[in-house]
């Protein structure tokens, strides 16, 4: 059986999303930033009542896990990572469409508390989809370091929705957070959400787009899909048809309508690039105005350290020197440090090969059942261990440390000059990396490229 549109395309959305679930089971969206504590707050809710698999079609992994709550079984899904929902790549279509067309009770945006206004920007996007948020503002206790106060009733209050803090690693918060997915699910919480008002022209857009949207399923902003088919979303149309199996542009009146609304804009001087730019500037003046009277900074110079190293690690000057000695200090540890624990794996499990050799003797077993056990797959399997198992035992937890530590990032900022120039992408020098000493590691890292271009250079760089 082949892949087809139907078992690969969007309209796998209707099941939705192929979720393992109950009619009695409520789904709790988890939306985020990279970065965030996303999935440690998952992890937190779910426990080991979880797994993981690829979204229908798309090599992008989700992990889906049960929680059960003041007797109710909620199914949380954690969607990719991810800053924005104007689907520049798969992860924020991904996003984007399971919380347009996954059907999900409640969303939960997971936003940092130390960055809180960059974060934003996601929470007012999830705003405009739709009003069923709880927002759960981790890393308090980073905040508290950095001297950050977040005042949570007053940024409910300009938010409409709760506002619940957590320190996720610690578990603070958690139970408060379940509180408010259940109140909202079960209908219990209202919401006051504020719609963002736009220039004047693009208003009149939208009012005159709006009313003919009489297709859009409840439940799904039609003040929002207004906005996307403004901006010519064509993702977005492609997921709605195949989802609702309705083609939007069958609709005349709408048609009608779009084009008189981009007519008006044309000749106020706005063209689509310009369109977009004014959504996403009045988003985040909004999240400015609304940073300022919730978020208080007694150390104006907070992220002062911060700044200084990024105009080391990341200058013209000393990014690349440093980036490359960091780099091969590890490289240097691994391969060094490596020599040790594989002599001694060696040593044992060969000594183990000379004892599987007597014992065979020893039996008098024909010469090929000791070739095929003994010198065969025994051999074979100390060689791969005692060669391959200390490098990369070495290797992957320096490498993860390198990430949480947020220098990842920036290699590949550095390094995106430099393959962009040559048609690839500045992520591949991480899967680069990643497949030192073992290929299938790198190809597999491939998945963080969103251009299905720039990732199929990648994998066949890292298949040499």
């Amino acid at each position: 059986m082949g892949l087809t549109s139907q078992s690969t395309g969007a309209g796998v959305l209707a099941s939705p999303f192929r979720l393992e679930r109950t009619e009695k089971d409520r789904i709790v969206a988890l939306a985020g930033n990279p970065n965030v504590g996303k999935s440690t707050v998952f992890n937190g809710l779910t426990g080991l009542n979880q797994h993981t698999g690829n979204w229908p079609g798309k090599t992008v992994t989700h992990a889906q896990g049960k929680a059960v709550h003041q007797d109710k079984s909620f199914i949380l899904v954690d969607l990719p990572g991810t800053y924005s929902l104007m689907a520049n790549s798969v992860e924020e279509e991904i996003a984007r469409d399971f919380i347009c067309f996954g059907q999900p009770h409640v969303t939960v945006v997971v936003a940092d508390a130390t960055c809180l206004e960059r974060n934003l920007n996601l929470v007012l996007q999830t705003l405009e989809i739709t009003h069923r948020v709880v927002v759960c503002v981790n890393l308090l206790d980073e905040a508290q370091k950095k001297k950050i106060k977040i005042n949570l009733k007053e940024l409910s209050r300009l938010l409409g929705v709760p506002v619940i803090g957590a320190s996720a690693r610690s578990g603070k918060g958690l139970d408060a957070l379940m509180d408010a997915v259940h109140a909202i699910s079960e209908g219990k919480t209202e919401t006051k959400v504020q719609s963002i008002t736009y220039d004047t022209v693009i208003e009149n857009a939208l009012d005159r787009i709006e009313p003919t949207l009489q297709t859009v399923p409840a439940g799904l902003s039609r003040r929002w899909v207004a906005l996307r088919l403004l901006d010519g979303d064509k993702s977005l149309l492609k997921a709605f048809n195949e989802c609702f199996q309705k083609d939007l542009l069958e609709n005349v009146p709408l048609v009608a309508a779009l084009q008189e609304a981009r007519e008006e804009l044309s000749q106020a001087g706005i063209d689509s690039n310009l369109l977009r730019d004014k959504i996403v500037s009045r988003l985040v003046l909004r999240a400015e105005e609304i940073c300022r009277k919730a978020v208080c900074y007694e150390n104006k110079l907070y992220n002062l350290r911060d700044r200084k190293v990024d105009k080391i690690l990341t200058s013209r000057t000393w990014g690349i020197p440093s980036m490359l000695l960091l780099l091969a200090v590890i490289f240097w540890l691994t391969i060094t440090g490596a020599n040790y624990p594989s002599s001694l794996l060696a040593t044992g499990l060969f000594w183990v090969e000379e004892q599987l050799a007597h014992f065979m003797e020893s039996i008098a077993a024909p010469a090929w059942v000791s070739g095929l056990f003994v010198e065969g797959m025994w051999r074979t399997l100390a060689w791969v261990v005692s060669v391959m198992l200390p490098p990369m035992a070495i290797f992957f937890p320096l490498f993860t440390l390198l990430e949480d530590a947020g220098y990842l990032p920036r290699v590949a900022f550095n390094m995106d000059h430099f393959f962009r120039a040559a048609g690839a992408h500045g992520r591949q020098s991480l899967t680069m990396c990643m497949g030192f000493g073992c290929n299938a590691c790198g190809v597999t890292g491939c998945r963080i490229i969103d251009s299905p271009r720039e990732r199929l250079v990648a994998m066949l760089t890292n298949s040499f």
